[in-house]
């Protein structure tokens, strides 16, 4: 610059603003959830969906309750901003958008901590009377609702937090034993002693969403059942049938094949040895090839004999006498066995007859063909202990034959009964879960009296409690069922008549899921469940309110209470005093009054699966709240994937007995949270994620923005080097809305420019952002904000940033008072409603941020907005299509001049002016219709059709446009920097015509 030329820089009309690039987010997010607190927000929000004149549909996403135990983990926060997100968009796009938070509060973890406090100071909890425990209960319950319900408004979530719902609530209790008693009024409730998922370190009954599968290290033994008997053909189960029984012939053949089977053994495998004292049976499978095998020979420290004879599955014989030993030239196979040889023979228990037994085991054990029998594994033999097995179970059950193959060998902690020979008082599982004694105690007992095969070892995928971790068996026990394959009396039957058929229809018919995988997982298992198993037995939650006939089995007629009167007393009293009302000194008196004689009737004190309490939230929340909904079913529930079998699964069932459909119309479902690797998070691994330390080190927009950005149907990955990439994003987008602020510092109303006088690119923005706005609010409805965030994030950075942004900023700096500037601020006012709204959503505390930043005052907040209206018209499909070709021409002569930039050449594009060579006339014609060299950021630029020289720069995708470097000529204009001829021929030195025009 010549010493005499002035410095122009204040003649600049540059981006002003105190938005800082540094977000500084852990110091200042506190301040605005203080902010909202003070004002208001929710609350305003549900009074503007009353204000008279507005008509807002309701929109409820009612919230699966965290159990209040514990402090936030990262799937905690991953579910709460998904439904956060959900929440706060639908509200910004017209709906009143209700949530309230709620928790659960009963159940066997917060019982554990109780009676864990009990034990550290010596005492006993059956020595509390059952009340005071359970209000211990309830305070350390209410306590964590305080520190989760703080932890999660830090993490930016709005919501009705003043007024969650708790399932220990008084009128909670009360309506989840209402809908219990409609059970039991609608004729689907019943009692059932069946095996059932036990946890004898917790001593209770569970759902299967209480289990987990963790693999373990199991005993497995190979087993000897003697073939003690031969019938004579005359009964044959397995449906051949005899042409003439009676016949000489057949005489014949059955004495033959006494003389072959007996003294042989049929040999089973299993994983389970201590369920051998309980077995009552073998099965076979009727389609199988069996076997007669004979041992020849026998190594070494072996338990087989030569000459004894085994049989066994064809397809499983050699891997079998492998277990034990044996090599291939040590058995022999000796004859074909038929499935009418197989169902004439009877087979002892390999302890029958042992000294000591005192006869447990001495009649003969029930052998047929069953369907669950397989041949991939094991001898092609079951073993049958139907006390300890479903499938057993079931098959015994359909023979009308369970009076005869139930065991009650197992008592409530795992242990056997004290007077079963042999092994009374052998636990299962030792106290802390590891192996106990009886696996061991089964097995040597076996060994002794010469029962086994072959032993070993073998790892699985096993159930577990993931309370206590500990393995679960299944274990026949009294509980209370609700029948999903029995009529429900209660005339709702527009979707079906019992509970499997409503929920089925509900699934098909009523309920969209998202992502639509969740449909097919959720209807198969309503297609293949059992009965649902309500009770456990335990004593913090809602009790079964029911009384039973003393004396009564529960087949006969009267056996179960079912009176409207009594009913109503309890439902009374427990919206008084909750349910320790059922608890308190007199309460079978209170609740019978005159009606009954108490000495007649027994008082049930199982308590409900916590899963029944959480699937009757439709009830108190949605039906009863004044901000529920008027049907009682919410438009969305959402949580993770493994909730198909828990709150999904309960919530179905528990409606559809007592609502007659499902209570929800939209399910969404996200997956789990791993680390950067892929990993199952795990402390004892030290790759857990604390949603407390992100917010810590990053904010809790970070934590939002990688929600945001992931697509949360699938597991999410989450650690240090996936935070910083966030964290860039997060910058870049910062940056971006930071330029707009500055750039709209002095922005007035009477600067407006309206649409039809715009330039053509401006033009070309508003079209962007009627598609965009499509695009936000239809992402928004299916719940998808990773195509949301990406689809907003891109048109931010690089259509704005990098494109308009590069070419206006000449324009906003340099102008001075002209249409352009003008119609370019409007631009950025419209785009900064609409990003500052379309991302409030997600970046709940920057963009209030951003909006205080323009729009300070005391009620003033981004979250009482709703997304702006988009007009029609701003759409330009015909201008879009020609400012297509304008940027694939833009991309080749960027292109050329970062060449020439980077072998220092030039040192920026505006020392340039090339000569743009352009085949097509469509083309040519619309970059000679716009300033296309404002477009390209050059001092000059020459279009031309001419036929481009060989050393013309191309991109090879892009053949029909060439560019030929060519410097730009004149001085530097020392305001706007451009090189022009005219530059100092001006009334202000140093200054181009546009810049001396702008200084006038």
């Amino acid at each position: 610059m010549c010493a005499e030329t002035p410095d122009y820089k204040d003649t600049l009309n540059l981006p002003k603003t105190d938005f800082p690039m540094r977000a500084g987010l852990p110091k200042r997010e506190p301040a605005w959830l203080a902010r909202w607190e003070d004002i208001g927000v929710y609350d305003r929000l549900r009074e503007k969906a009353k204000d008279s004149g507005t008509s807002r549909t309701p929109f409820t996403l009612h919230d699966g309750p965290p159990y209040a135990n514990g402090h936030l983990h990262i799937g905690h926060a991953l579910n709460k901003t998904i439904k956060d997100m959900i929440v706060r968009s639908h509200q910004m796009m017209g709906h009143d958008a209700r949530y309230v938070p709620g928790w659960d509060c009963h159940g066997l973890p917060i019982e554990w901590k109780i009676e864990e406090q009990y034990r550290k100071k010596g005492k006993n909890k059956d020595d509390v009377p059952i009340v005071d425990f359970r209000q211990e209960c309830r305070k350390f319950a209410e306590g964590w609702v305080d520190i989760q319900r703080e932890e999660f408004k830090r993490l930016g979530i709005t919501g009705n937090w003043a007024d969650p719902y708790l399932t220990m609530n008084f009128h909670a209790e009360r309506v989840i034993a209402e809908e219990f008693m409609k059970f039991l009024m609608n004729g689907t409730l019943y009692q059932g002693s069946k095996p059932v998922m036990w946890s004898p370190i917790e001593q209770t009954a569970l759902a299967e969403a209480e289990v987990e599968y963790h693999d373990k290290e199991s005993f497995t033994i190979w087993v000897k059942f003697k073939v003690a008997d031969y019938g004579t053909g005359e009964t044959d189960r397995a449906g051949e049938e005899e042409s003439d029984a009676a016949s000489q012939a057949v005489l014949e053949a059955a004495q033959a094949a006494r003389e072959t089977f007996l003294g042989a053994y049929v040999v089973i495998w299993t994983t389970t040895p201590w369920t051998i004292p309980s077995n009552k049976a073998v099965v076979f499978g009727a389609d199988y090839d069996y076997g007669l095998y004979e041992v020849t020979g026998t190594p070494e420290d072996c338990w087989l004999k030569v000459g004894e004879k085994y049989l066994l599955a064809d397809k499983l014989a050699a891997a079998t006498f492998a277990k034990a030993r044996l090599s291939d030239d040590q058995w022999t196979r000796v004859s074909d066995v038929t499935t009418a040889q197989l169902s004439a023979m009877k087979l002892t228990h390999p302890l029958a007859g042992t000294e000591g037994s005192n006869g447990e085991w001495d009649d003969y054990r029930d052998f047929r063909a069953a369907p669950f029998v397989t041949d991939e594994e094991g001898t092609g033999f079951v073993h049958c202990a139907p006390s300890h097995g479903m499938d057993e179970y079931e098959l015994y059950r359909d023979l009308g034959m369970l009076d005869q193959v139930i065991t009650y060998n197992v008592m409530d902690d795992g242990g056997f009964r004290a007077d079963l020979p042999f092994f009374g008082g052998k636990h299962i599982l030792s106290r802390k879960g590891g192996e106990g004694d009886a696996n061991k105690a089964v097995i040597d007992k076996l060994v002794e009296v010469g029962g086994l095969m072959a032993r070993g070892k073998i790892k699985h995928s096993y159930p577990h409690s993931w309370r206590s971790k500990a393995p679960v068996i299944y274990r026949n026990t009294p509980q209370w069922f609700a029948a999903i394959d029995r009529k429900v009396g209660d005339g709702q039957d527009q979707y079906g008549e019992t509970i499997r058929e409503r929920a089925l229809k509900s699934i098909t018919e009523l309920v969209k899921f998202t992502p639509i995988s969740g449909r097919n997982r959720l209807h198969s298992m309503m297609e293949s469940r059992p009965d649902w198993v309500l009770s456990r037995q335990r004593a913090w939650g809602v009790p079964l309110t029911c009384f039973v006939k003393k004396g009564a089995l529960p087949t006969d007629e009267g056996f179960l209470m079912r009176d409207p009167a009594v009913n109503a007393r309890i439902s009374e009293a427990f919206e008084a005093e909750g349910a320790d009302a059922w608890y308190k000194e007199g309460a079978k008196e209170r609740f019978l009054a005159d009606d009954y004689d108490p000495a007649e009737w027994e008082q049930v004190f199982d308590i409900l699966d916590v899963w029944f309490d959480s699937g009757s939230t439709h009830a108190f929340v949605l039906r009863d709240r004044e901000d529920g909904t008027e049907d009682g079913i919410a438009d969305v529930y959402m949580e993770g994937t493994d909730q198909h079998r828990g709150w999904f699964h309960s919530s179905l069932l528990e409606a559809c007995g007592t609502l007659g459909r499902a209570p929800y119309r939209n399910v969404v479902t996200h997956g789990f949270t791993l680390d950067e690797k892929g990993n199952k998070m795990s402390k004892s691994l030290g790759n857990t994620v604390a949603p407390e330390d992100v917010v810590k080190q990053y904010g809790a927009d970070i934590l939002r923005l990688w929600v945001a950005q992931a697509d949360y149907t699938a597991d999410q990955r989450i650690g240090d080097t996936i935070l910083k990439g966030t964290a860039d994003s997060y910058r870049r987008l910062r940056n971006t809305l930071r330029f707009i602020l500055g750039s709209l510092g002095d922005f007035t109303e009477a600067q407006r420019v309206a649409p039809a006088d715009m330039p053509e690119l401006e033009q070309w923005v508003l079209h962007r952002l009627a598609e965009l706005d499509e695009t936000v609010q239809q992402g928004y409805r299916a719940f998808d904000f990773q195509g949301v965030f990406q689809a907003v994030f891109n048109f931010a950075t690089v259509e704005l940033s990098s494109f308009y942004f590069d070419i206006r900023k000449d324009a906003l700096y340099c102008d001075g008072e002209t249409l352009r500037a003008h119609a370019c601020r409007t631009v950025l006012d419209i785009l900064f409603h609409r990003l500052t709204t379309w991302l409030a959503p997600v970046l709940v505390f920057t963009m209030e941020e951003v909006w205080l930043e323009r729009f300070p005052g005391e009620d003033s907040s981004i979250h009482l907005q709703d997304f702006p209206e988009t007009p029609a018209e701003w759409k330009n499909d015909a201008l879009a299509e020609k400012w297509a070709r304008v940027r694939r021409a833009r991309r080749v002569v960027t292109a050329a001049l970062e060449v020439q930039r980077v072998e220092k050449v030039i040192g920026a594009s505006l020392e340039a002016a090339p000569v743009v060579h352009v085949e097509d006339a469509e083309t040519l014609a619309a970059l000679k219709s716009v300033n296309f060299d404002d477009i390209c950021i050059t001092s000059g630029l020459s279009l031309t059709a001419d036929p481009a020289p060989q050393e013309a720069y191309r991109l090879p995708e892009i053949a029909d446009i060439s560019v030929v470097f060519e410097k730009a000529e004149g001085e530097k204009c020392q305001r706007c920097w451009k090189i022009l001829p005219d530059v100092g021929t001006h009334a202000h030195a140093g200054v181009c015509g546009r810049c001396d025009s702008a200084l006038d």
